[in-house]
């Protein structure tokens, strides 16, 4: 399996090869191969700044004489007149690499502002929000390092590093009991050590998920006062069974569920409808 930093050198290989091709034209041909300069980073939103190490990496990829000075790190809060960085070299490197750079940050720094609205609203609770799978193909690694940097947490990175056992398995496997044994028997007898979370719709499910043992229950599409009730139960037969609250959940209900005492709340909105930060890179 591919560590992180070789899917994020594999994304920028995709990148300049659709971006790039086979030569940017309009710069080869305008600008001198000995022409040198410098560009900044400008802010033109007010937002938490993500993607500046990132930034780094697309430069020393693409070309590793670029001399990038950083201002602004990521997870600060800037403004409208901002300058995060300045980057000196080669005119057509800048030129060539300005896009990618711009695409990967703006995207991140929109991800990582609107995790920090959503974590804000949880301020005083002991309530992480959380990111999903809902993420753009190819960009997971930066889309959910945005999270972290915007103050949330990551849930699972794929299907491989926990068991989510969802409304469709466990319709497949026959009920949620089915379910959780087979996930027990599956990682005992490979030797996994992966969390085992059940997804439940109603009360039913829960006391089976409490009796077959799990590390996390989801509440899916539980309103509030449904979800306070939940809590009470769990807690009361398993003080240590972590409680994670999604679907349908939005900023102006947030609130409304961390109070119900869960330990977590799923959010794809984090990742899937995000509007980037605008910004800018300017010759300088």
């Amino acid at each position: 399996m591919k560590t992180k930093d070789e899917l994020i050198d594999d994304l920028l290989t995709l990148a300049f090869a659709e971006d790039v091709g086979d030569g940017d034209h309009t710069t080869l041909s305008t600008i001198g191969d000995d022409a040198t300069g410098r560009q900044h980073l400008l802010v033109k939103e007010e937002g938490i700044l993500a993607g500046v190490d990132i930034a780094r990496k697309v430069f020393a990829k693409f070309d590793p004489s670029l001399k990038m000075t950083v201002m602004i790190g990521d997870g600060a809060h800037v403004k409208p007149g901002d300058i995060a960085f300045v980057v000196e070299g080669k005119v057509r490197s800048l030129l060539q690499t300005e896009r990618v750079m711009l695409n990967i940050m703006q995207r991140m720094s929109g991800i990582a502002t609107v995790t920090a609205k959503y974590q804000q609203r949880l301020e005083g609770l002991k309530t992480k929000v959380l990111d999903t799978r809902k993420t753009t193909p190819g960009m997971r690694m930066l889309e959910k390092e945005a999270v972290k940097i915007g103050g949330g947490s990551n849930h699972r990175i794929g299907l491989f590093d926990m068991i989510l056992i969802k409304d469709n398995h466990v319709d497949f496997a026959g009920g949620i009991k089915q379910a959780i044994n087979a996930a027990k028997t599956y990682c005992a007898e490979r030797g996994k050590d992966l969390k085992i979370e059940i997804e439940v719709r109603n009360d039913d499910e829960i006391e089976q998920a409490l009796e077959a043992g799990v590390d996390r229950i989801m509440l899916d599409n539980f309103t509030p006062e449904r979800t306070r009730k939940a809590v009470d139960r769990i807690r009361a037969v398993n003080p240590s069974v972590e409680i994670e609250s999604s679907g349908g959940i939005t900023l102006d209900t947030l609130r409304d569920y961390g109070e119900c005492g869960v330990d977590f709340i799923s959010v794809g909105a984090l990742t899937h409808s995000v509007k980037g930060l605008d910004m800018s890179f300017k010759a300088c």
